[in-house]
């Protein structure tokens, strides 16, 4: 069944504080829009010729490649041209023939006062989450609506036990077959956890299936293992762990994105290490942290496990920087205390320690507040293959429905953005004479 709703294009600078909160709020349903970012303004071309109807374009005023043949591009597509524009290069926008004028400081209300003067409605066909998007566009909406958790830890705290049990927590609450667990750490565990006696298939044939096509929805299902006393599906992590080499990163990026496609929620069991090329130097290191680099820059919430203790507290604080330097938002790092003391005093000076000890690395953001994970019989539950003892479950996921209600979805990063290469720069010196 169609309906008609607005669809918006958008081209702004990186890291553009209003291009962020637009895509917030059509995520989160706060404006009636479907709004597709835009990378390049050959992107936004691309698109406006593409067939598809737009109902307008948001443009940043500040590039210069935004400009009056621009503007006409968008009017010849059938669109409506809307310009936020800082007035710093005084141009009057309208006589260019844009629509509207928008503030930098753009709020909800004025956006959509603007849209409903000046934007007509398009229509746009609704197809169930399930099926298999063809284009990018649908591909934006299908991604938006997916949400996905990471978990990562020091070893021997307990994290892959903790993402089971954040992924049984979530599938309780959800449709059957609506959440999956991906064990997607270099040592993956989660077979052994599950008791699952085969090691076929897992994250190498959904990699491999996507080195030169798309699977399907039902085909990415049939990769992984239906646990059904957790009400969860497991995707079972690398045979080996020196086999993070078999797994080419745009292929894993393309086997990411159909998870995302074919579950409602993504839990990702990773490891704590996120280096990449301009942190040691070797592209090798970025690759084989692809996987953990992957899920943590497009996790709604990321749960950092740690234990109680002096040495757990200080491996708890260098995950927390880790993350952070990688460009982890505080706000959306929850960290987990496994089998943590019962008395609240004791709770209080490690919630104290933890604030005091993490803020440097932290630029002096807070994280979410600790969850006390109390100890239980989780062996037990996993030698007999049910499910895992209250309250872990609920506790792990009322922290993850609480974090992504108050800051919504995560907007995709994308790594840095690239860097033009001056004319005759290559093979110059850097530095004083004989250094290059």
């Amino acid at each position: 069944m169609g309906t008609e709703r607005f669809v918006v294009l958008g081209l702004a600078r990186p890291r553009c504080e209003w291009f962020r909160q637009v895509g917030q709020w059509s995520t989160s349903a706060a404006i009636p829009a479907e709004f597709l970012r835009c990378v390049t303004v050959e992107e936004l071309r691309r698109r406006l010729v593409g067939g598809r109807p737009y109902s307008c374009a948001l443009l940043d005023g500040s590039l210069a490649t935004v400009d009056r043949d621009l503007v006409q591009a968008v009017r010849d597509a059938g669109a409506v041209a809307l310009v936020v524009d800082d007035h710093r290069q005084r141009r009057d926008w309208v006589a260019l023939g844009a629509a509207a004028v928008l503030p930098v400081s753009l709020s909800r209300e004025v956006l959509l006062d603007t849209l409903a003067t000046h934007v007509p409605l398009v229509p746009v066909a609704a197809p169930p989450l399930g099926d298999d998007p063809g284009g990018g566009d649908d591909l934006d909406r299908v991604l938006a609506a997916a949400r996905v958790a990471a978990v990562c830890g020091p070893g021997g705290t307990g994290a892959s036990t903790v993402s089971a049990a954040l992924a049984q927590g979530l599938g309780q609450s959800a449709a059957p077959g609506q959440v999956v667990l991906a064990d997607l750490a270099r040592n993956g565990e989660q077979a052994m956890l599950h008791d699952v006696r085969d090691v076929v298939p897992g994250v190498q044939e959904l990699v491999e299936a996507h080195r030169a096509g798309t699977p399907s929805v039902e085909e990415v299902r049939s990769l992984t293992f239906d646990v059904v006393e957790r009400r969860y599906h497991l995707l079972l992590g690398l045979r080996r762990p020196r086999y993070w080499a078999t797994l080419r990163p745009r292929a894993f990026v393309a086997a990411f994105r159909s998870l995302r496609r074919s579950f409602a929620t993504v839990v990702c069991d990773v490891t704590a290490d996120f280096e990449g090329e301009a942190d040691a130097g070797s592209l090798d290191v970025e690759e084989r942290n692809l996987m953990a680099r992957t899920a943590v820059d497009q996790a709604d919430v990321v749960f950092a496990v740690g234990r109680p203790g002096v040495k757990g507290t200080h491996a708890l604080v260098r995950v927390l920087a880790d993350l952070a330097a990688f460009g982890v938002a505080p706000s959306r790092i929850v960290p987990v205390i496994n089998t943590a003391p019962r008395h609240p005093r004791a709770r209080a000076e490690m919630t104290a320690a933890l604030a005091d000890l993490a803020g440097p690395g932290l630029g002096g953001h807070a994280t979410s507040g600790p969850v006390f994970l109390p100890e239980r019989r989780v062996e037990e539950a996993l030698r007999d293959a049910v499910g895992l003892p209250a309250p872990l479950p609920a506790m792990l996921a009322g922290a993850f429905e609480a974090t992504f209600e108050r800051l919504g979805a995560q907007e995709h990063r994308g790594g840095p953005e690239p860097v033009l290469v001056a004319p005759g720069s290559l093979g110059a010196a850097s530095g004083g004479a004989g250094q290059w």
